[in-house]
């Protein structure tokens, strides 16, 4: 038998090397949060009826947001001149400008809690107990 057989041979690869979990002091991130409609800070979620609510929302919250855009920004709140835009608009046209102007404003609160959570979680890392310090006698 060839010598570099005769050491393959006592190898095993069928066990594989278990690695010792540590357990992490540091505290779950971001997006480990668990989600709770309850604590949702705007909108209104019966118990049991969440689906039914986020569908109603789904519809009605980008439209009106869409509204208002061309209200504010497009007509300059002139009603005559809004009449006169709201009457020749699509419902989805409103709906899907609303629509991309909420969808910013998610993304960009998503990552300003991101950020400040991150800043939170690192501050409470960082910060060490006091040391207690000997008198020196001189």
């Amino acid at each position: 038998m060839d010598p570099i057989e005769e050491v393959g041979r006592k190898i095993n690869y069928g066990t594989p090397l278990k690695k010792k979990k540590i357990k992490s002091s540091r505290p779950p991130g971001y997006m480990q949060q668990p989600v709770d409609l309850q604590k949702t800070p705007f909108l209104f979620f019966p118990p049991g009826k969440e689906m039914l609510f986020m569908g109603i929302y789904f519809v009605t919250l980008p439209y009106i947001a869409g509204l208002l855009f061309i209200f504010f920004y497009i007509s300059d709140a002139n009603a005559k001149a809004f009449k006169d835009i709201s009457v020749d608009s699509n419902f989805f046209l409103v709906w899907a400008l609303g629509y991309e102007i909420l969808a910013a404003v998610i993304v960009l609160w998503i990552i300003k809690n991101a950020i400040s959570f991150s800043i939170k979680n690192h501050q409470v890392q960082t910060t060490r107990p006091a040391r207690r310090h000997k008198k020196r006698r001189y």
